[in-house]
């Protein structure tokens, strides 16, 4: 097993320039499809070898309710500096299992509430508040899913920009974009170096779901307006909503990349191209990790199966 232990702690190192370059050059339906894959596949294997690791760390604790063989030093020999590295090891994985615990305690919390708040509420697919703060948000699961927005915003907005409004709430609804956004926050949690997936994977939704918008309503330009004017006078949501999970993005981007032409879809970059090499690079780098985890897994299992007493 050796060093080979500790690779999926830093190899999410590796998708960090795709994490930017993918915001840029990617499709967003693609960079976000491939980000959220890449940091769930990092995030499982780096939890694994904390796990491991884990095991030499308990096995070495006075009173420890492992079997006695497996703090035999053929055990401990099969992790580097198995005295810290182990010990250290217990803390960090229960740290992630809080975190992750809790994370997904309040997404399923909040996603609660906002479906009480909305139960008096004819069952339509747009719920409209009467409410003088001006936001809106896609809110999805219940009996149907749903797009929530208030009088304030609508009244901002003309009719035009209102149809591309519902459009890009819609299209996170339809691509189920909570999905891949709890998905990339729960690998961030896991391990801090793919903090920088999840933040892209949060941009490249809403461009995702610009991009839907615009196709839908046929108009880029209709988008753009109004994604500046929801942005220039929506304050947030005021209680915490499911919107709260993914960042709506820098909007100068987004607005600028209506404006411009639009992204052509491509499945995956030639290797010719800096993003190219940058998808091909974190590629390799989670595909180690899986390797590495898989091969420790195994060597741990059957070191320890050796030194347990029949």
């Amino acid at each position: 097993m050796g060093v080979f232990v500790f690779l999926p702690l830093v190899l999410p190192l590796t998708a960090w320039p795709i994490a930017r370059l993918a915001e840029q050059r990617l499709y967003p339906r693609t960079a976000t499809r491939l980000l959220t894959g890449l940091a769930v596949v990092m995030a499982v294997c780096s939890t694994v070898c904390l796990g491991l690791l884990m095991v030499v760390g308990t096995a070495q604790l006075p009173g420890n309710p492992l079997p006695d063989g497996w703090s035999d030093p053929e055990v401990r020999e099969a992790v580097p500096y198995d005295e810290i590295a182990g010990k250290l090891a217990i803390p960090a994985l229960l740290a992630v299992l809080l975190v992750c615990g809790r994370t997904l305690w309040r997404h399923g919390r909040v996603r609660r509430r906002a479906h009480l708040a909305l139960a008096d509420l004819p069952g339509t697919e747009v719920a409209v508040l009467p409410d003088e703060v001006p936001y809106a948000y896609a809110l999805p699961g219940g009996r149907r899913d749903r797009v929530v927005v208030t009088t304030a915003l609508l009244a901002c907005l003309e009719p035009a920009e209102r149809r591309a409004l519902f459009a890009h709430e819609r299209a996170h609804l339809a691509a189920r974009h909570h999905r891949f956004l709890l998905a990339a926050r729960l690998a961030a949690r896991a391990n801090p170096f793919l903090r920088p997936l999840c933040t892209a994977v949060s941009y490249t939704a809403e461009r995702w779901a610009d991009e839907e918008a615009a196709r839908t309503v046929g108009s880029r330009r209709a988008v753009a307006r109004a994604i500046g004017k929801a942005a220039l006078v929506s304050r947030g949501t005021p209680v915490s909503t499911l919107a709260g999970l993914a960042a709506p993005g820098p909007i100068p981007r987004r607005v600028a990349a209506l404006l411009g032409p639009a992204p052509v879809p491509r499945t995956w970059p030639s290797v010719f191209t800096s993003v190219g090499l940058a998808a091909w690079g974190a590629a390799a780098g989670t595909a180690v990790s899986a390797l590495s985890s898989a091969n420790s897994a195994v060597t741990m299992v059957l070191i320890l199966y050796a030194a347990t007493p029949l």
